[in-house]
């Protein structure tokens, strides 16, 4: 009784927010007392929807109550813990929704800390004891808590299901092994369970092993991911090296070139001006000449003019003219000319030498240029098989999914929510990335030769046609020839009638070209344009009797 006593002291005293024993308690004016931070965390929470109010009785309070600290029930409070009352059983002890409450425990539960598999009851650490102490529950089976423990009972015979049917695989009481499951292999269901364990044990070493597998499959990839990085870190490094040092050489052989210019510049110039100063004083001298000349011409005096004439009219050679040589007004476009040579040297050089400086395996500064021969073609061939689960009910798929037949009848093909249902569509199974080629051999013309995005539409309305929308691109083939459609604008092309057509695709380099196959190739069409997810290849027949296969290529 005075345990009970106790009991109930601890609840008069507590918090019913935290469950605890009051800390700084206040007294709200309906006469219930909280823990002050408790009653203002509560009312903090309302203070959106202005609702303030008694968590126990839900008296509302208007406006928002100041409360001030109770200090005599706080000083009982303080008297009550000196003289043994001990806080409250944490909140976490009592079970809440998610847990499995003691059987045994009345008014609030607290949470269970083992099951008994005989008594079918879940029991707190309090009402547990017993098992421990007494003799009559040394066999019993504790378990971890569990919400189950009915499941357990039979519900024909209400009974503990002790054993276990393998004919039927369910778990039966000892009645049901000699009424409806008698003649089954019946074992306890201990014995199962061992047979189960051995099983389980087995499949957590394979699924073990199997992580460690992983584990260094993933080391590897991620040393090879450090390896990638470090070669291209390298790479980067070199190049941006190896530039500057071809930038410097460049700008070298500029400033050489300009410093040649500017001193050829100087002498040409120099020389011209030498002579033009020699020019000009011929130039003086020969007009002193004249004036002399003419003066004397004006002299009336014969015997004077006959006597100063021979000394005045005697003129030297020129002494300069023979020297001048007059030069085209294209003095350095020589130079020009030379420096346009090496410009384009070296843009040939460029052109022909840059597929070496990058990988063939990852194309990180280029992609390397469109093959030029049906055999290079064939270099990145890719083997095509079309995907029944998107193939619409009136296309008949054969040769190992490699053929396409437009039939009079449907296909009696599953429901599938890739299939399309109103065009005569398919889609291959392969996710088309990188390089890839493929030829298309076709009976019959009326057919489009496709490449699509795997979430093109399925339904009705040509919203779902190859080349109706910007998730696909196609090759039409028809009694008119040919022509390419994208987004619903449709292309006239022109080129060599042939019942084989070629597909290259570089997704990385956003490159797409469609081929005529007879005795050479010849380039139809050839998109450019940003690939932004995996592609795969599509085929649409509109003429009943078409036939369309991808074909092996060697």
């Amino acid at each position: 009784m005075a345990q009970k006593g106790v009991q109930l002291d601890r609840e008069i005293f507590s918090c019913s927010i935290c469950l605890d024993l009051l800390k700084d308690p206040v007294t709200t004016s309906c006469g219930h007392s909280y823990c002050m931070k408790c009653i203002k965390g509560f009312w903090d929470r309302g203070d959106e929807k202005k609702i303030h109010s008694c968590p126990q009785c839900r008296q509302s309070f208007k406006p928002r109550p100041v409360l001030l600290k109770n200090t005599m029930l706080a000083a009982l409070v303080e008297e009550l813990k000196k003289t043994g009352l001990q806080a409250a059983p944490a909140d976490h002890c009592y079970a809440g929704a998610e847990d499995v409450a003691c059987d045994v425990c009345t008014g609030r539960k607290l949470r269970a800390c083992k099951s008994c598999l005989v008594c079918l009851i879940s029991y707190c650490d309090k009402h547990l004891q017993p098992h421990y102490e007494l003799p009559a529950f040394k066999k019993h089976k504790l378990v971890e808590p569990s919400k189950k423990l009915q499941e357990n009972i039979c519900s024909r015979h209400d009974e503990v299901m002790k054993m276990f049917c393998r004919t039927d695989q369910q778990c039966i009481c000892y009645l049901c092994s000699v009424d409806e499951h008698k003649g089954h292999d019946t074992v306890s269901a201990a014995a199962e369970r061992t047979d189960r364990q051995r099983e389980l044990e087995g499949s957590r070493e394979n699924i073990q092993q199997r992580i460690q597998d992983r584990e260094k499959e993933v080391k590897r990839l991620q040393q090879e991911v450090e390896a990638v990085n470090g070669s291209a870190d390298k790479a980067v490094k070199d190049s941006e090296k190896m530039f500057s040092e071809l930038i410097r050489l460049m700008k070298k052989r500029s400033s050489d070139v300009k410093q040649q210019l500017r001193s050829q510049q100087k002498s040409e110039v120099s020389r011209v001006k030498e002579l033009q100063e020699k020019l000009e004083q011929e130039m003086a001298e020969l007009k002193r000449r004249d004036a002399e000349l003419k003066l004397l011409s004006h002299t009336e005096d014969h015997n004077q003019f006959l006597l100063s004439y021979p000394s005045l009219s005697a003129l030297s050679e020129p002494t300069h003219s023979s020297s001048i040589n007059i030069r085209p007004l294209r003095y350095f476009d020589d130079v020009t000319a030379a420096l346009s040579a090496v410009r384009d040297k070296l843009q040939d050089v460029l052109r022909e030498e840059w597929t070496n400086v990058s990988p063939t395996e990852v194309d990180v500064l280029l992609s390397a240029a469109e093959p030029t021969t049906r055999a290079g073609f064939f270099k990145y061939s890719q083997e095509i098989t079309l995907d029944p689960n998107t193939a619409n009910t009136e296309l008949l798929l054969s040769e190992g999914s490699r053929k396409a037949t437009l039939m009079d009848q449907h296909q009696s093909y599953s429901s599938h929510p890739d299939r399309f249902t109103e065009w005569s569509q398919v889609l291959s199974r392969e996710s088309l990335t990188g390089r890839c080629y493929w030829e298309v051999e076709q009976r019959g013309a009326g057919v489009r030769v496709a490449v699509a995005y795997k979430n093109i539409s399925r339904g009705g309305g040509w919203g779902s046609v190859f080349g109706y929308n910007d998730k696909s691109w196609s090759l039409v083939y028809d009694q008119k020839g040919y022509s390419f459609c994208y987004n619903g604008i449709n292309t006239p092309v022109s080129g060599p009638p042939s019942s084989r057509v070629g597909v290259y695709l570089d997704h990385r380099a956003g490159i797409l070209s469609f081929y005529s196959i007879t005795e050479t190739m010849t380039l139809l069409h050839r998109v450019q344009t940003t690939f932004t997810q995996p592609l795969h290849a599509g085929l649409w027949l509109y003429n009943n009797g078409n036939i369309v296969e991808f074909c092996k290529l060697k």
